[in-house]
């Protein structure tokens, strides 16, 4: 993600012997801003407020719970219009984190543009369903590669170990917890989400388990010493092996978690169990069904698979797959998030596996996020210290707000899916307690 900073060129300045070109640049802006003036006035409850000039505020969210109506919008810089009409998405979180606009109730604006998006949405959907059999092929030609993975992760995923301790809780859980109960603590909803992952696959002492994303070691850990399951995890980023490989060995459970650096598709052996949390994101569509082709390999013939993932609508997934938003382009390259259609299609045509559970959290993740986003204002005089700059900061901001956002609205969601080989059998009627 600081590579995607880094490359983001301010536009080009105009000398003053270039008149022609300011006028016509003016203009464009002038143009762009009716426009989305006009579309914005379709939002109800929100309020624009332009030519701001006060100090920029520190991001604070709102007393309570965010109710998504008479938000106010301080446009404090054009270039806000230009980067939304040109870049959807992506130029309002730029606009953002650049300082061009702000407001003190981010989740309410954002699930208001959400709502307000609906007949916008549906209109690029049908335009999409028009041109996808012309474009699909072409699509499909990009081959694979590892080394391009391995790149985007750690785009994400490197960034610093210290700043996602900012706002994770103790146990670096970076997904999204199950909350029994809105008084529940951020850490006991983490410990929750990974028992009820353990519970659903059947886990005890006898099983071997391979973990595809290893995190900064959560899952693995709570396996093994709740568990007693002998455990093999992956990933591709150096800075989370290197923090999982110290918690791993500070809880004692060198001799039954195992943590290799190595793409999961060069993952040998096979296990009883398989888990994979919120990693099939970052798993190009194009290689989705050989992403089920491998963890199918990596079952034994009664082997069952845990896998946690969020989604997009069904109706929204073909078009999103190809779309680049805020969060393509500025903090997870790469990343596409499946639907529950595309997910069961790509793990019949690639595989044996077959959906025995699935279970909708989305309400989950947004609370999830909530209380990320408030851990983060919380520390963030201690940003600076990290090397975390204003602008990366905002970006975070607006990032948790956003995704807050599209949870809250039903956007996206979040699906915990278990998976059974061929061969497996369930022992005995059990009624789910969980």
């Amino acid at each position: 993600m600081s590579e995607s900073l880094s490359r983001l060129e301010d536009e080009p300045r105009i000398g003053p012997g270039e008149p022609e070109l300011r006028a016509r640049k003016g203009l464009r802006r002038r143009v762009e801003r009716q426009v989305l003036k006009g579309l914005l006035r379709r939002v109800d409850g929100v309020e624009i407020r332009e030519n701001d000039t006060t100090p920029l505020a520190r991001p604070a969210l709102p007393v309570g719970a965010s109710s998504a109506s008479n938000v106010l919008v301080s446009v404090r810089d054009s270039r806000a219009w230009s980067a939304v009409a040109r870049s959807g998405s992506a130029g309002l979180g730029e606009g953002y984190f650049r300082g061009w606009w702000h407001s003190d109730d981010l989740v309410g604006v954002l699930r208001q543009f959400v709502q307000a998006m609906g007949p916008i949405d549906n209109l690029r959907n049908r335009w999409h369903r028009r041109t996808q059999p012309l474009l699909e092929p072409f699509r499909r030609l990009r081959p694979r590669s590892k080394l391009r993975d391995r790149r985007n992760v750690r785009a994400h995923y490197d960034l610093s170990n210290d700043f996602f301790a900012t706002f994770l809780d103790e146990t670096m859980t970076y997904s999204s917890g199950v909350f029994t109960s809105p008084e529940d603590s951020l850490v006991s909803a983490s410990r929750a989400k990974l028992d009820r992952l353990c519970q659903k696959i059947g886990l005890n002492s006898s099983h071997s388990l391979v973990e595809i994303g290893s995190g900064w070691g959560s899952f693995s850990m709570h396996a093994a010493s709740h568990y007693g399951a002998s455990v093999t995890t992956t990933t591709l980023s150096t800075e989370q092996a290197r923090l999982a490989r110290s918690r791993i060995e500070e809880a004692g459970l060198n001799n039954m978690v195992q943590l290799v650096e190595c793409d999961y598709r060069d993952l040998e052996g096979t296990f009883d169990r398989l888990v994979s949390v919120e990693m099939i994101e970052a798993v190009d569509w194009r290689d989705v069904p050989g992403y089920f082709a491998t963890c199918a390999q990596l079952l034994k013939p009664d082997g069952l698979m845990g896998l946690q993932a969020i989604t997009v609508a069904d109706q929204r997934y073909s078009r999103t797959r190809v779309t680049t938003d805020f969060i393509k382009r500025w903090v997870f390259p790469g990343g596409c998030l499946p639907s529950v259609t595309s997910i069961a299609q790509a793990a019949t045509k690639a595989s044996d596996l077959r959906i025995i559970d699935l279970e909708d959290l989305g309400l989950h993740y947004a609370e999830t996020l909530q209380r990320w986003r408030s851990n983060l204002h919380e520390r963030w005089s201690e940003l600076g210290a990290l090397n975390i700059s204003e602008e990366m900061a905002r970006l975070w901001d607006f990032y948790l707000a956003y995704c807050e956002a599209a949870f809250r609205e039903r956007h996206v969601s979040v699906v915990q899916i278990v998976f059974a080989k061929s061969q497996w059998r369930p022992e005995s009627l059990r009624l789910r307690t969980l």
